[in-house]
């Protein structure tokens, strides 16, 4: 009977181990994606050297009085109208119906990847407490150490991938996360004129840094927990 409840605790640990290993690299991510969605970056960037300007006449002022309600209608609830009532100061709509569909359906995927990134961190607290009060602090620390290095190796992955290609990369993310051509848009449309490919590539650039640096904080102190978890168990 010891033997049976023994098996079991131990396939319980390794299972609450993998899972850590697999949701640790996710939640990194997903936090550095959650901490572009906000105007505290739509300000830096539109601010770095050499952010193109609007050939078709948008001043920083209006990227930056425009910008934002497009952030802001990703995160709330409201419906499509809070985008399609917009308006320039001569009446006309800010956004056409293929930009006000496409908004629809990064909406869609935003609040998706949300509710992830929340159930995530969630998860990661469980797991991660019971681990740890049922004494198998070290195997806690090992597994979170592991979920940074395969986050590190996936987003070396990605530079190289960035570094080599980044219209492959931004093509592939598009379809396969959006239908058909409907993310395409001529280069007079609102979307591309608050948002063109240079912001796209510099927010890439700005996930990598803050995931590693993220993942490079997490495992250092992993590392460190995991060594006194070992030193107090000699």
């Amino acid at each position: 009977m010891n033997e049976t409840k023994r098996s079991r605790r131990s396939i319980w640990v390794i299972l609450a181990g993998a899972l850590l290993a697999i949701l640790v690299p996710v939640v990194l991510l997903l936090t550095s994606l959650r901490l572009l969605l906000t105007d505290a970056f739509i300000h830096i960037e539109y601010r770095l050297p050499g952010f193109p300007e609007d050939s078709y006449g948008f001043t920083l002022e209006d990227r930056l009085r425009w910008a934002p309600l497009a952030l802001d209608y990703l995160l709330n609830d409201e419906g499509i109208e809070f985008l399609a009532d917009l308006e320039f100061d001569d009446g006309s709509p800010l956004y056409n119906q293929r930009e006000l569909k496409h908004m629809q359906d990064v909406k869609i995927l935003t609040q998706w990847v949300l509710d992830v990134w929340i159930a995530g961190m969630l998860a990661v607290i469980l797991v991660g407490v019971m681990l740890y009060f049922r004494g198998h602090g070290e195997h806690l620390w090992s597994s979170i150490r592991l979920g940074t290095r395969i986050m590190l190796l996936l987003m070396l992955a990605l530079v190289i991938g960035l570094a080599i290609a980044f219209p492959f990369v931004f093509v592939g993310f598009h379809r396969i996360f959006f239908e058909g051509d409907t993310w395409l848009f001529e280069y007079s449309n609102t979307l591309i004129r608050l948002f063109p490919e240079r912001f796209w590539r510099d927010a890439f650039v700005f996930v990598v840094v803050l995931t590693v640096g993220g993942a490079g904080l997490t495992h250092w102190i992993a590392s460190r927990r995991l060594r006194r978890s070992k030193a107090s168990e000699t």
